[in-house]
């Protein structure tokens, strides 16, 4: 499902790290992805649904060249990808073969996928740059995925870098790595974090006047009482 502007606005103005702070004040703690991290053409921050893939380790008789050419391939996958997703998938981590390489990664480029996270890596490593589709992943290898792993579906939940991410859960990758917002909480996340961040400007003056920080950050009912009074002053 194609996200709200405002949301989508809103998110993309906040960081990864104000994102985890929100997030755990809500109870949710494992929401930032370990492995995935900035790689390809991924100099600005990306909002978007997860469109989820999941890989499981490879069996002889499943994972040959053949299988690219099967319904349930990561080809058949991508045809599947509506425009503004962030692909998402799961590789379990492994680092010996590419789940992904540059005409994968053009053709999603080509369908409006807004990104490609994954706790895996790709291949094809120039070819993927130039193809400019953000790609946040947890490094490079020449092997192809079948060398590692069998790709076995979409469109279910997957676990990827520690995190449980499901189908249209809303990610927001930067240069903090990726993290899962749950979709039902995306709306009051995204305002408590714009928020968050208009409180931490706020802050960051302080601190720059010479303020120490107990009772400034985290901020006590003082100086929650002189935030409160600057700034709606100055709205």
């Amino acid at each position: 499902m194609p996200l709200d502007k405002t949301l989508l606005d809103a998110l993309q103005a906040v960081t990864t790290a104000t994102l985890t702070t929100v997030l755990l004040k809500k109870g949710i703690r494992r929401c930032w992805m370990r492995g995935p991290m900035p790689r390809f053409a991924a100099g600005q921050r990306v909002v978007g649904p997860a469109f989820t893939l999941r890989f499981v380790p490879a069996r002889e008789d499943l994972a040959t060249p053949e299988s690219w050419s099967s319904p349930t391939s990561t080809r058949a996958a991508i045809e599947a990808m509506p425009e503004g997703c962030i692909a998402v998938v799961d590789a379990m981590g492994v680092q010996d073969a590419g789940i992904f390489g540059d005409i994968l990664c053009a053709r999603m480029k080509k369908r409006g996928v807004a990104a490609l996270i994954t706790d895996g890596v790709v291949r094809d490593g120039e070819g993927v740059e130039g193809t400019g589709l953000p790609v946040w992943c947890s490094g490079v290898a020449a092997p192809a995925s079948v060398a590692g792993l069998t790709f076995v579906g979409w469109g279910e939940p997957v676990g990827c870098g520690g995190v449980a991410v499901y189908p249209d859960d809303i990610v927001v990758a930067d240069g903090d790595g990726a993290v899962l917002i749950p979709a039902a909480l995306a709306e009051e996340v995204a305002l408590a974090a714009v928020e968050q961040e208009r409180l931490e400007l706020w802050i960051m003056r302080e601190v720059d006047k010479g303020l120490a920080l107990p009772g400034l950050y985290p901020p006590n009912a003082e100086t929650k009482a002189r935030y409160e009074a600057e700034t709606a002053t100055k709205a």
